[in-house]
């Protein structure tokens, strides 16, 4: 059934974005007066084909993994143009109208992304609280005063002003040195903002509500290195989301917390005094204690106790490593805020968001190239699926959110100056407004061979990372 959710999710999701991208091309060729022979959804055997007023085929094939818009041009054309058609071809029209016509594929994926973001944001969504779990020891979150269930509430740049040595926190005062804080509504709207300072390799203040109070704690996010932002960076920082509970769901027989006398339906207090409202930090402590004596409190009916264990020495199914197991499932519910704007930050936030995805995917993508980060990033078409069915799986929002992503993705690409691309073609006709000459077609080709060579290579690089996450599951 889940293979069938992410066959129907990957299809939808794939005919939606292309027919919003070959719709950019086509309706600004028809704008600028082109002559659109065909408009195909899918590769292959036509499926369905009907021709409209205008005299363009719609046409929708077997192979829904892209599409295209041939427009009347006399370099394809199989036979002689009519004089009369002349006018209409795409080859005859200025080197502005041509690039409009290129650049309206992907400038419609982005407007498509924004639409959906900003539906998202109208409409509401549930998202994880910004509230912090215990900071492991030595990351950057412990550094800068961390403790577990501070709630953070904003986030400003840095200034000189601001404290950065030992445990920072500092107080809340009315005096605001670098620009106005910005609100932080959910754990999502963390990420994004301290990924964007982590790129910028600047340091924020982020404003959390505490027991004791509200304080500012100096955050140096650029100490992470740019390998590490291929992963999980908010894991390198030391930052999780806390506030939680977590919950025994069974124990397996003969295991180390049957021997300690855990029970399904306890819940976790701590663990040698440390919170554990994080089912990863739990398991990773867990993990990091093989053989070691450990004091675990829980909740039974409403009575705290206190229980000793000894994790048990398990190999990792996915490292292979040896790592500390208690045989325990458990459950963990972490505290939620429903995140709604009105429709114009709405709007706001979807161009944001949009403009955000887009910078970092080709800040990524430089670095990939440079060798700076790795390659491991780019995924192929059964990730996409997985993710286009686990989106739809979690719902409306999450599937959308998902559609959004990946319409910012393919607009990007397409913008790459990788001849066979849009933004190879955007490359020819840029230098030929600069010029005043069509680049030839001798050259055309040897480009257009070497950007086939650079797709298929990423291809072969993104299908490979698909296999890999496979196997590794």
């Amino acid at each position: 059934m889940n293979f069938l959710i992410e066959i129907a999710a990957f299809v939808v999701a794939i005919g939606v974005l292309v027919v919003v991208h070959e719709f950019g091309h086509y309706s600004v060729a028809r704008l600028c007066g082109v002559k659109v022979l065909r408009f195909s959804v899918g590769f292959g055997k036509p499926l369905a084909t009907w021709v409209s007023k205008s005299g363009t085929e719609w046409t929708i094939a077997a192979l829904p993994l892209g599409g295209y818009v041939k427009m009347l041009d006399e370099r394809e054309a199989e036979a002689a143009i009519p004089d009369a058609d002349l006018p209409y071809a795409f080859n005859r029209q200025s080197v502005w109208k041509r690039i409009a016509i290129v650049a309206a594929g992907p400038v419609f994926n982005f407007i498509l992304a924004i639409l959906l973001f900003a539906g998202v944001f109208a409409g509401g969504v549930s998202e994880p609280a910004a509230i912090l779990a215990a900071p492991a020891v030595n990351t950057v979150a412990a550094k800068a005063g961390f403790e577990g269930g501070e709630t953070i509430v904003s986030m400003r740049d840095l200034s000189t002003a601001d404290s950065i040595s030992g445990s920072a926190r500092s107080s809340v005062s009315g005096d605001r040195a670098v620009g106005e804080p910005v609100p932080v509504r959910s754990w999502s709207d963390l990420r994004w903002k301290l990924l964007d300072a982590s790129f910028a390799h600047r340091g924020v203040v982020l404003t959390a509500k505490t027991s004791e109070g509200t304080f500012d704690f100096p955050v140096i996010v650029g100490v992470i290195d740019d390998q590490d932002q291929d992963t999980d960076f908010m894991d390198k920082l030391g930052f999780s989301p806390g506030g939680g509970t977590l919950s025994v769901m069974a124990v397996e027989a003969g295991s180390a917390a049957a021997k300690a006398g855990l029970q399904a339906g306890d819940v976790l207090v701590s663990i040698d005094g440390r919170k554990a409202d994080n089912g990863a930090g739990f398991i990773d402590y867990v993990q990091h204690h093989a053989g070691k004596p450990v004091s675990l409190t829980i909740t039974r009916n409403g009575v705290q106790q206190v229980l000793g264990i000894v994790p048990d020495l398990k190999p990792d199914e996915q490292t292979l490593h040896d790592v500390g197991r208690i045989g325990a499932s458990l459950a963990t519910k972490i505290p939620s805020v429903d995140v709604r704007y009105g429709p114009v930050e709405s709007l706001q936030l979807g161009v944001t968001r949009t403009w955000d995805i887009s910078t970092y995917s080709l800040r990524m993508f430089g670095r990939m190239i440079t060798g700076e980060a790795s390659l491991k990033n780019l995924s192929g078409p059964v990730t996409i699926a997985d993710y286009a069915g686990k989106s739809a799986r979690l719902g409306l929002s999450a599937f959308l959110s998902f559609l959004a992503l990946v319409s910012i993705s393919l607009g990007v690409l397409n913008l790459l100056p990788i001849p066979v691309l849009d933004g190879g073609h955007l490359l020819y006709y840029l230098v030929e407004a600069a010029t005043g000459k069509a680049v030839s077609d001798r050259w055309q080709l040897v480009l257009q061979r070497a950007g086939l060579v650079c797709i298929i290579a990423l291809s072969v690089i993104a299908l490979f990372n698909d296999l890999a996450r496979l196997i590794s599951f």
